[in-house]
């Protein structure tokens, strides 16, 4: 299936029922004063988050929902009937904004989250409810309320908790190949990564956390170039973010110095939200530099590169370092997510919370 991540659609809630203006007429009861019904509820936009859903690719091809208007009320005092909502079905992690207004209307942030995107009007009032002592024959109603219409924009950004930075050819598919189950296609040229890529890493038997693949970025991603800045959002929710880095490149004139800045101040000029997340430094394809002269190899980058964060170096072919890697990702999840929860049951809220590595504790899994 094509992956999709944005989509534009038009959605249009029902009319609520005219109220009836209708008068009791039956034999043997004179003046049987006035019984017009209600209208019905017109028929709500109601979206939710279903976790078995991936793409956004079915609003690709509908792009207008309209909910069905209510019926209008009759006499003898009958109510028209309120008509069904639409319920549109999105991945989890659809932002939903109005495109007029730029408001973020919904964020389906957890599975089964329901929000009604476009309110049905009200049914209109019938004549019953306009009769008094000195109006006894009325013939006053109400229409139905118009339905709410908007025009909304979707975006999907994917629920992760480490998100893969790098330049093309980089290894992040390779990386994620390592240490899950996911079979993202892997090659020997730029941009084999077209679409984002998630993985479920399993370090023990209760112990997991879901790490995502994005295209490449290049410089100049901010401005446009490359793919990898359309899918800058799909970080925007992980936990942590991992740069990786080819410290052994085929191309003789490639400066892994020189890309690594490039990667981070993309990341700035993106957003710098994205910008301040947590970030360690993985420094891949060990296993193409000489034995040697490889622990000066590695030292060398990282004094030109100018890097105090975490490092780790790695071997994504061999699986060399990657054990050792995503233990060290395992706590440095668990701590945030701990943390997280103690700021909401402290503030009802989410609040911002210390995840540098030495507020991290290492994990050690109970069984090898």
């Amino acid at each position: 299936m094509k992956f999709i991540d944005e989509a534009k659609i038009a959605v249009f809630a029902g009319k609520g029922g005219n109220g009836s203006a209708s008068f009791r007429r039956e034999k043997f009861v004179p003046r049987g004063g006035p019984d017009g019904g209600d209208g019905g509820r017109g028929g709500s936009v109601i979206v939710v988050a279903d976790r078995n859903i991936n793409t956004l690719i079915d609003f690709r091809y509908t792009r207008a929902y309209r909910a069905r208007p209510g019926e209008g009320g009759r006499g003898a005092d009958c109510n028209g009937k309120g008509a069904d909502d639409i319920v549109l079905r999105m991945p989890v992690g659809t932002v939903i904004t109005d495109l007029l207004s730029d408001e973020i209307l919904a964020d389906l942030a957890v599975d089964g989250q329901r929000v009604v995107i476009a309110k049905g009007g009200k049914g209109g009032l019938g004549n019953l409810h306009f009769k008094s002592s000195t109006n006894r024959a009325p013939r006053q109603t109400t229409q139905g309320e118009e339905g709410e219409e908007r025009e909304l924009k979707l975006e999907l950004k994917v629920l992760a908790d480490v998100g893969l930075l790098g330049m093309p050819n980089a290894g992040k598919s390779t990386f994620i190949r390592a240490v899950s189950a996911a079979r993202p296609k892997v090659a020997d040229y730029p941009f084999t990564t077209l679409a984002p890529n998630l993985g479920v890493v399993r370090v023990d038997i209760d112990k997991s956390f879901v790490i995502a693949d994005i295209p490449g970025i290049i410089e100049g991603a901010a401005d446009g170039a490359g793919l990898g800045h359309r899918f800058l959002r799909h970080l925007a929710r992980t936990r942590l973010l991992l740069h990786i880095v080819d410290i052994a490149p085929f191309d003789e004139n490639s400066d892994p110095v020189h890309e690594a800045h490039a990667i981070v101040e993309e990341l700035r000029k993106y957003d710098e939200t994205l910008y301040d997340k947590p970030r360690w430094l993985v420094l891949n394809k060990i296993d193409r530099l000489d034995e040697a002269t490889r622990a000066d190899t590695i030292a060398k980058f990282i004094s030109d590169y100018g890097w105090t964060g975490p490092v780790y170096t790695i071997s994504a072919l061999t699986g060399t370092g990657c054990k050792e890697l995503t233990f060290a990702i395992m706590a440095h999840v668990d701590a945030t997510r701990a943390l997280e929860h103690q700021a909401e049951d402290a503030a009802g809220t989410t609040t911002a919370v210390d995840t540098t590595p030495a507020s991290i504790p290492e994990y050690r899994p109970e069984t090898e």
